[in-house]
């Protein structure tokens, strides 16, 4: 029954390439069930949503249990769970999130194209999928791609300068996501695929006709500080140069909350000093400290050009 209902939805469906996403979740009562709602809302409606759940110890699971009793499409996974955190932990749920999805697919006679993976505290806009799936199928180069990334606080809401996709809120193109080797258990897993979909010819983009919005109910100084210490310290383990880390840290100290960018400097020269390893991907160690500086430099000198080519015309 599960089999027919799925292939009729994909008939239904106008656009050739249909689309599977993974979400990780771990004590998510408060923020799940509003990802929910945007996902069942969706214009154009995803072939299959594998949700992992982390061992949560809250409602998490009854809710999980009551959207899957609703939508056929809608399936789970429970793990053990141990300590979360954003880098191989994470990294190796969300594989075991795809490995499912693969494994089900391929037994019920499920085809698809694209592949994502959205953030349990994210609420997307009901046409989010339906631009992206335009895009990627208007360009075969198109390998990995997000919407525009908003940070909303109660009835504000904040637009992230993000310049390329993340994992919160990220769709790829199975070809792409299966010539760059999957998921890698490391940490920014995300970047990590950015850099090898770019190595391998594929366009990396966001989009500013799809939104989404990650909800923050709360985000103490605290946690804030801790959160830009690990970035650092991820910075250096991907083997990001140390003169752009540098300007990076100084760059993110001119933002609010100022003390950000002393946060991530202190995780990445703590982690240079006391030479932690890094990853062993000599392929991204080489994209970090040699292409990236080159992808930065010619983003700031087209900025530039295109400020005077404005003043010009004025």
């Amino acid at each position: 029954m599960t089999s027919l209902i799925l292939n009729e939805k994909m008939r239904e469906n106008k656009f050739q390439g249909q689309y599977v996403i993974i979400t990780p979740v771990k004590n998510e009562e408060r923020s799940l069930p509003d990802l929910i709602q945007s996902v069942v809302n969706q214009t154009v409606k995803p072939v299959l949503w594998v949700i992992v759940d982390d061992g949560s110890t809250d409602h998490t699971p009854e809710i999980i249990k009551e959207a899957k009793e609703k939508h056929e499409w809608i399936q789970s996974i429970r793990l053990k769970g141990s300590v979360r955190d954003r880098g191989i932990h994470l990294a190796s749920v969300i594989r075991k999130g795809i490995e499912f999805a693969y494994e089900y697919c391929e037994k019920m006679g499920i085809k698809f194209e694209y592949l994502g993976n959205i953030d349990a505290d994210v609420v997307l806009e009901n046409t989010y999928f339906e631009h992206l799936l335009k895009k990627f199928e208007s360009n075969p180069k198109l390998g990995i791609a997000s919407g525009e990334l908003w940070l909303k606080e109660g009835d504000k809401a904040f637009r992230l300068e993000l310049r390329y996709p993340d994992g919160g809120d990220i769709l790829y193109r199975r070809e792409c996501f299966e010539n760059c080797g999957g998921i890698p258990l490391t940490v920014w897993n995300d970047s990590v695929l950015n850099a090898k979909a770019k190595l391998r010819g594929w366009e990396v983009r966001r989009f500013n006709d799809s939104k989404a919005y990650v909800i923050r109910r709360h985000c103490h100084a605290g946690r804030l500080w801790h959160e830009y210490i690990k970035e650092g310290k991820s910075s250096y383990i991907l083997n990001y140069n140390l003169i752009y880390a540098i300007l990076k840290g100084f760059k993110l100290s001119f933002k609010r909350p100022y003390y950000i960018g002393f946060a991530y400097l202190y995780g990445y020269l703590s982690s240079l000093i006391l030479r932690e390893e890094q990853i062993n991907d000599e392929e991204i160690k080489y994209y970090y400290k040699f292409i990236r500086p080159r992808e930065i430099n010619c983003y700031y000198i087209n900025m530039l050009k295109n400020k005077f080519k404005i003043k010009r015309r004025r």
